[in-house]
């Protein structure tokens, strides 16, 4: 895997939009993101159909058309710095195939952050964009609303890279060990559903995989890290981070799949990094270079995430 290109960092008074690409948005927890968003100085702004809701399928944020026009056009605005999510939910991968990707090359490169549902749209913007992204607080998450280690994370990711070239964790080795490669993933069930799709890697080979979850029994990861293996994608990989699995299974019955599905692989693997679906969870930027060191529990960055 190469490197992505980074964009540049935010500054005092840049412009930040917010879109909705999967599902429905709460008014009030959106105002209150907004809120913090000017608290950093920063100019948000809301795309016109974040609010909306769609009506045949009430998990959608309104229409596939009117999201995508929604985040092509906050793209392609040349006011705008940055792009967040306002949350996830299902039906980012509605979105992908209706966005013109070269208008949006052409727009250039800016910030891009969200997680969950949004890893259809992280490995989108690096298959056809080539560009690092977020993987982070959305702007209507109560993570990103009510949590400081949240928020000062993703700030400091945001405004001041160089000061989070280490991300640091408490998590523990699976498999112990270091390795290098470049970071790649988000939710395991979005990439396993994602595989043979336009958007799509075939290979995360020589990459860092980070992987997390919401909501899923054992079996439904197992069959989603069992579909990874058996279509190669995790063949060369060199390295795993293992974020949360919130509302998953007790650890004790998670654990012992993740060793059994991942341990085979005989590269570094570490648990409980502290990304995803957690409280208090890291940004991690996907597209860069880094050594993972899974013994120490820490993801350390070759340059910034951001220019």
């Amino acid at each position: 895997m190469e490197e992505l290109a980074r964009p540049a960092r935010l500054a005092p008074g840049a412009r930040v939009a917010v879109v909705a690409p999967s599902g429905p948005v709460p008014e009030e927890r959106l105002q209150a993101g907004l809120d913090v968003l000017r608290g950093w100085d920063l100019d948000p702004v809301v795309a016109p159909h974040v609010l909306d809701r769609h009506a045949a399928f009430g998990y959608l944020a309104g229409e596939d058309a009117d999201r995508a026009a929604d985040l092509q056009a906050a793209w392609c605005d040349p006011e705008v710095n940055a792009v967040l999510c306002a949350r996830g939910g299902y039906g980012a991968q509605r979105v992908a195939d209706l966005l013109d990707w070269e208008a949006m090359r052409a727009a250039g490169p800016k910030v891009f952050v969200g997680f969950s549902d949004i890893t259809a749209l992280h490995e989108a913007f690096a298959t056809r964009l080539g560009l690092v992204t977020l993987h982070g607080p959305m702007a209507a998450g109560i993570d990103f609303i009510k949590n400081a280690r949240a928020q000062e994370h993703l700030r400091a990711t945001l405004f001041a890279p160089e000061t989070v070239r280490v991300i640091a964790s408490t998590g523990r080795a699976l498999v112990p060990g270091r390795a290098r490669g470049v970071t790649l993933g988000g939710c395991l069930t979005l990439l396993a559903a994602e595989l043979g799709t336009p958007h799509a890697r075939t290979s995360a080979r020589g990459g860092l995989l980070c992987l997390e979850d919401v909501g899923e029994e054992v079996y439904r990861l197992d069959r989603s890290l069992t579909q990874l293996l058996r279509a190669g994608l995790l063949d060369g990989v060199g390295g795993v981070l293992l974020g949360s699995w919130e509302r998953c299974e007790p650890a004790e019955r998670l654990r012992p799949l993740l060793g059994d599905r991942l341990g085979g692989l005989g590269i570094p693997v570490v648990q409980d990094f502290g990304f995803g679906h957690c409280e208090g969870a890291l940004t991690l930027p996907f597209g860069v270079a880094a050594e993972l060191d899974a013994d120490g529990g820490t993801l350390t960055l070759d340059a910034p995430a951001l220019r």
